[in-house]
């Protein structure tokens, strides 16, 4: 099992960045997924589904993705959803925003990627972490580089 624990401080509004995470923006911070489709929209999120597209090279993936934990305050909001990909990998990611002040806001990204069949584990085996290590941090980049835009 791959897992990771990222932080970082955005130069931001929370609502900014937050804002980012929502359906309509989610191409612009993760332009990989190439269709994002309400399922299920249950109230106070948690156990909403989504059905996704993501598209990496000429390959695309359809999966189910699961909203497992969500929290929207004034000074603090985190969204923890789960999904299995390729019938190989079971991944859960979690985003955090904590207000610092007006202008800035603490980011943090964590998951993990777990094989679930002998296929998935063997992938598992095989992959760098620091590949996946560039995937995290390429993401957090983008977030922060979208939110800047906005703030402007």
């Amino acid at each position: 099992m791959q897992t990771w624990n990222e932080e970082m401080v955005i130069e931001a509004n929370i609502e900014v960045i937050w804002n980012l995470f929502q359906l309509e923006n989610m191409p612009r911070i993760m332009p990989q997924i190439i269709e994002n489709e309400v399922i299920e929209k249950k109230e106070g999120v948690v156990g909403s589904k989504y059905r996704q597209k993501y598209q990496e090279g000429k390959r695309v993936e359809t999966y189910i993705v699961e909203d497992l934990a969500h929290e929207d305050t004034p000074n603090r909001k985190h969204n923890t959803s789960g999904f299995v990909l390729a019938k190989a990998f079971k991944i859960e990611t979690s985003f955090t925003l904590e207000k610092i002040d007006e202008n800035s806001t603490r980011f943090f990204y964590s998951g993990s990627n777990q094989g679930v069949n002998f296929l998935g584990k063997a992938l598992m085996k095989l992959g760098s972490t620091k590949n996946n290590d560039k995937v995290v941090i390429d993401f957090m980049k983008r977030v922060e580089t979208e939110a800047l835009k906005d703030s402007k």
